[in-house]
């Protein structure tokens, strides 16, 4: 601890001064770090769920973890979808319609050779480009015919699931 005093002699007010200024400066450069963390982001995508097949969707069905997460986050629910979920997966991780995405004419199985467009930027990647780490977890669904569609090389770190569609399910995989 300096006492002023000893050095008010030789710097007169002006060593007050510089303490207020420091102190303001050290003030201001933590509140710039701590509104520069950037938010957790969950995002989940519930494939074959109506509307209101959700606790707090004052639904019949009991879904307590997903009504905490509700209750505590924020619930997007105006993306439009399709009736099958290779064109809504395209359209949620691009932020364009499914048209615009090549995955207008519903999912493709095993034996086809396209995907999601190369040319496409996933919401994976705009994450991973601003410092956030990005994991999938599920059903891919969106190419897998070559290394190049697969989730960690669309800017997921990690991924867990199938890249299939409906032929597998989460007991048998």
């Amino acid at each position: 601890q300096l006492d002023p005093d000893r050095f008010a002699w030789y710097f007169g007010d002006t060593f007050n001064q510089m303490k207020g200024v420091c102190s303001l400066w050290l003030l201001l450069m933590v509140s710039m770090a701590t509104a520069l963390t950037p938010p957790n982001i969950i995002y989940i995508l519930l494939d074959d769920w109506g509307y209101q097949d959700v606790g707090f969707r004052d639904s019949n069905i009991l879904t307590p973890n997903m009504d905490k997460l509700a209750r505590e986050g924020v619930i997007l629910q105006n993306h439009y979808v399709t009736p099958i979920c290779g064109p809504t997966r395209a359209s949620l991780l691009t932020g364009r319609y499914p048209i615009r995405t090549g995955y207008w004419n519903g999912n493709h199985g095993a034996a086809v050779q396209w995907g999601l467009p190369l040319d496409e930027t996933t919401m994976a990647e705009m994450l991973s480009r601003q410092g956030y780490s990005t994991h999938a977890i599920g059903k891919w669904h969106l190419g897998f015919h070559t290394e190049q569609y697969l989730p960690v090389r669309r800017g997921f770190d990690t991924f867990l699931g199938f890249v299939s569609s409906c032929d597998q399910d989460h007991f048998q995989h």
